[in-house]
C-alpha cells in the first residue's frame, strides 16, 4: 500500500491494463512524491475545489486529495481509466467526482458554477495531455468574463512550451503565447520534471508552470490582440512596419508612437495592447 492506503500506481496500471496511449497524449506520473510536489506548487488546497484534466490512473488526483482539497473534479476522456478512478473516489467519499468526456468540449466555468460549494477557492491543477495543453491554456486565459472563476492554474507542459508561456520581451521564446499569458496572468516555472519520471518517458523535459490571474489586466478585445500578435510574430524577423503592413503598418505604429524599425520580440505586452486598441 502507498501512503494514502491505496495500491501503488504501477499495480493500478497493471490491474486495469492502462498502457499509455500516444493518441491521447498520455504520459503517466507514477512517483507519488512528485505528484505531491505538484500539489504543493498549487498553493493552499484546504477547502478548495480543484479542476483536473487527464487524471489517468489517478496519481495526481490522489496527491490533491491528500493535500486537503475539499473536492476534485476530474475530466477524463479515456474510459479505461474510469474504474481505477472509481476506486480513488470510493477511498475519499464525497470528495472526488470523475467526469468521462473530452476536456475540449467541457464548459469548465459552468461545471464549477454548478458544483463548487459557496465561495470555495477554485484551482486548476493538471498534468495536461501534451496534444491539448496549449489549446486549453489559451481557452482558460481568454474567457469573456474576468477575473475568472479560478484563483490559479498549476499545469504541466513540455519545457519548450513552458518557456514560451513565461517568456519576456527580448527572450528567444517570446511570442504570441507569452504576450497572452503576460497580459492576463503572472506566470512562472515552478520546477522541471525529467523524462524518466513518466511512463512511458517522453523525449523531452517537462515543466510545471504556475499562473495567477491578474485582477485588472489592460482592457482590450482579445480577438484583435490575437490578430496583432499573429501578424507581428508571423514574420518575426521583419521590422514591424513590414509585418504589420496588412493591419496598417506605419500608420498604425505612428498612432501608438512605436518605431516601425523595431521587431515583434522587442515589444512589451502593454505595447501590443496599445496597438490592438489603435486597430
Amino acid at each position: 500500500m502507498s501512503a494514502d492506503g491505496l495500491p501503488p500506481l504501477r499495480d493500478v496500471i497493471a490491474r486495469h491494463g492502462l498502457a499509455a496511449k500516444k493518441s491521447l497524449g498520455q504520459n503517466f506520473l507514477l512517483d507519488l512524491n512528485l505528484t505531491a510536489k505538484i500539489a504543493r506548487a498549487a498553493g493552499d488546497l484546504a477547502g478548495a475545489t480543484v479542476i483536473e484534466v487527464g487524471p489517468g490512473p489517478g496519481g495526481l488526483t490522489r496527491a490533491l486529495l491528500m493535500a486537503g482539497a475539499a473536492r476534485v473534479i476530474a475530466v477524463e476522456r479515456d474510459e479505461r481509466c474510469l474504474d481505477a478512478l472509481a476506486a480513488v473516489a470510493a477511498h475519499y467519499p464525497g470528495r472526488l467526482e470523475v467526469i468521462g468526456g473530452d476536456a475540449l468540449e467541457t464548459d469548465f466555468a459552468a461545471l464549477v458554477a454548478s458544483r463548487a460549494a459557496g465561495q470555495a477557492t477554485v484551482r486548476i491543477v493538471a498534468n495536461l495531455p501534451y496534444n491539448i495543453g496549449t489549446e486549453l491554456l489559451v481557452r482558460w486565459l481568454t474567457p469573456a468574463a474576468w477575473p475568472p472563476y479560478y484563483a490559479s492554474m498549476t499545469l504541466m507542459f513540455q519545457r519548450e512550451v513552458a518557456e514560451r508561456i513565461v517568456a519576456a520581451p527580448g527572450d528567444k521564446s517570446y511570442g504570441r503565447l507569452g504576450v497572452l499569458a503576460g497580459w492576463r496572468s503572472e506566470a512562472r516555472i515552478a520546477f522541471d520534471v525529467p523524462p524518466q519520471a513518466f511512463t512511458p518517458p517522453p523525449k523531452v523535459t517537462s515543466s510545471v508552470v504556475h499562473l495567477t490571474p491578474r485582477a485588472e489586466p489592460l482592457a482590450v478585445d482579445v480577438a484583435v490582440l490575437a490578430r496583432v500578435t499573429e501578424a507581428a510574430f508571423g514574420q518575426r524577423r521583419k521590422m514591424l512596419r513590414q509585418s504589420l503592413k496588412p493591419l496598417g503598418g506605419e500608420a498604425l505604429l505612428a498612432r501608438v508612437g512605436i518605431d516601425g524599425t523595431r521587431r515583434a520580440e522587442t515589444l512589451s505586452v502593454a505595447e501590443f495592447v496599445a496597438l490592438a486598441r489603435a486597430l
